[in-house]
């Protein structure tokens, strides 16, 4: 019974309940015997997929960040002006968000008290880098308001799209509703972000 169980529990679906009970508990919350119990299979099973639960927490943070930095190397984040590159890059942060929810929120919750969390964070710092530097290039392009500072700007950016994680559930809508979302945030951020026309000619 056990072997045949092992024998259709994949990688894969162990990461799903891994990362359900690591949002849950949190990860220094989580013993293997919760996963054990979790995953329905003993830990010896569980040891016959991954050397144990730091390479579940570096797989699922790993499925995050790759499909974070991926849109980076995507045309729309790479060609135009930086204005519509970074708004591009923001509606497709929030597109990852919604596609990879469950993994996006273990990688925003990660606190350093391991290797792989300390690589985590440090990653997530260097996509939000990108991020800024994008927004700093549409400031000195003049598309950004010169009354916004780009720090506080950049911040604010962030914390609205990571501030997802905590309400945003996915419905039957679909595509449509993901979308709608992206564009909304994007419209609400970049609206008040964007030179407005004829500033150049007040005062």
């Amino acid at each position: 019974m056990t072997t045949a169980k092992r024998d259709t529990y994949t990688p894969e679906s162990l990461l799903t309940v891994a990362v359900r009970v690591f949002n849950e508990r949190g990860y220094d919350g989580t013993s293997m015997e919760h996963l054990s119990r979790a995953a329905g299979i003993s830990k010896s099973s569980i040891y016959h997929h991954v050397s144990g639960k730091e390479e579940l927490l570096r797989r699922a943070v790993s499925r995050a960040i790759d499909a974070l930095f991926a849109v980076l190397d995507e045309p729309g984040a790479c060609e135009g002006r930086a204005i519509e590159r970074v708004e591009y890059v923001t509606r497709r942060t929030v597109e990852v968000l919604m596609a990879e929810l469950p993994h996006v929120t273990l990688l925003l919750r990660v606190r350093g008290n391991t290797k792989t969390e300390r690589w985590a964070m440090e990653r997530r710092r260097e996509f939000d880098q990108r991020v800024a530097e994008l927004l700093t290039s549409a400031a000195a392009d003049g598309d950004l308001r010169a009354d916004v500072d780009i720090r506080l700007a950049t911040r604010l950016l962030f914390g609205m799209v990571n501030s997802l994680v905590e309400w945003y559930r996915p419905h039957s809508g679909g595509g449509d509703e993901e979308e709608q979302l992206a564009e909304t945030v994007v419209r609400l951020a970049f609206d008040g972000l964007r030179t407005v026309p004829g500033d150049a000619h007040r005062g």
